[in-house]
């Protein structure tokens, strides 16, 4: 009797090891490797400790590193995770150059969502969760349309505009500027609208990488705009600037800021994250938009996706539709396509949509309470 016990008692030990932390029974592991881009852009830091979050409330542990916008660091870290065990890798890539971390997932039949920036280069890691950032470029042109009132500008009294573009390492910097720019080339082409500084009608163009923003870096974009405004810029006044995020909508504006034409009026400058300082920024009349991504629900959306598919249940992702028609070159990692699920981003100006980043739990309680 006391034998049978025993063998019952290790059978229920057993039992119980292989359904805790992730459901190791159906084949999945309790590790998953969260590898972000950088630090220097804030939403960055707080993707990295939600997917963590949002892994531990799944059961997982969520193993998460910052690669200081260095590939070969980021690709280190992708090794140390997999040697730690992981299952699943959730990867904001840095640049294309991550193909070799990426291989060795698979040579280790780990999962590989590309998350919030598709991985170039390579299809072999199968799945990619995003928003529609087509879309986040629309808004963004959309507000400067707004802002500036082109729809009732003239040629003969236009509105001048700069254009500043995200990293070149980074595909969704492409699809930002697209967007923006398809909303805004038919007031360039009717002569309302006057583009000061390089001019790329589309990413593919050569002078795309002369508004290009090598990793999303604020000093780079700052040193630009202070040459613009004492070279191209120096006989006009600037109407709008397109800024593809906060970070560098902030940059632009700190450098108007310093000359003295701007003391009375800043550009319409659009953005991108609603990070906390452009959101004092454009309740305060400086900053004019920014496109809210509910980063929260992206989080929640990649490490269900991750879940699912680490159990082998079909995927439903609440909020998310797949790419397809036109987004389908979303998909596109310049090898082949990956499903990829899109999340719809938010435009905020001071007169619309402002507390939707408030209200959606998206600061902490004294930075939410300075935007009430």
């Amino acid at each position: 009797m006391k034998k049978l016990f025993a063998v019952s008692l290790m059978i229920l030990l057993v039992a119980g090891m292989l359904f805790a932390g992730g459901n190791r029974a159906s084949g999945t592991t309790a590790v998953i490797g969260i590898a972000m881009p950088e630090t220097h852009v804030e939403r960055w830091v707080k993707d990295g400790n939600q997917l963590k979050s949002e892994a531990e409330k799944r059961g997982y542990t969520g193993l998460v590193q910052w690669a200081n916008a260095d590939q070969p660091t980021q690709n280190q870290q992708i090794e140390g995770f997999l040697t730690q065990g992981a299952r699943a890798l959730i990867i904001g890539s840095v640049n294309d150059g991550v193909g070799a971390a990426v291989a060795s997932a698979k040579r280790e039949n780990a999962i590989v969502i590309a998350y919030d920036r598709i991985i170039q280069g390579t299809h072999e890691y199968g799945y990619y969760i995003t928003f529609n950032n087509y879309k986040v470029g629309t808004l963004q042109g959309q507000s400067i349309v707004e802002g500036l009132n082109l729809n009732t500008a003239t040629a003969a009294a236009p509105k001048y505009i700069t254009l500043f573009a995200g990293s070149p390492t980074d595909a969704n910097a492409n699809f930002f500027f697209q967007g923006a720019m398809d909303v805004l080339l038919p007031y360039i082409d009717r002569g309302v609208l006057n583009v000061v500084g390089p001019f790329p009608r589309h990413y593919t163009e050569a002078a795309f990488q002369q508004i290009a923003t090598e990793n999303w870096q604020a000093p780079i974009a700052k040193a630009r705009m202070e040459g613009l405004l004492i070279g191209a810029a120096a006989n006009v006044t600037l109407d709008a600037i397109l800024a593809p995020n906060d970070t560098l909508a902030i940059a632009t504006l700190e450098a108007c800021k310093a000359d003295a034409k701007y003391a009375g009026r800043l550009p319409i400058t659009s953005g991108q994250d609603a990070q906390f300082s452009s959101m004092m920024s454009i309740k305060n009349g400086e900053q004019y938009s920014t496109v809210f991504k509910d980063t929260a629900k992206l989080a929640e959306a990649a490490m269900l996706l991750a879940d699912q598919l680490l159990k082998g249940q079909p995927v439903n992702i609440p909020g998310a539709v797949l790419a397809a028609g036109d987004l389908t070159q979303i998909a596109y990692t310049g090898t082949g396509y990956v499903t990829t699920y899109l999340l719809d981003p938010v435009l905020v100006t001071r007169n619309s949509n402002f507390l939707a980043p408030v209200n959606a739990g998206f600061y902490p309680a004294n930075e939410a309470n300075q935007l009430r």
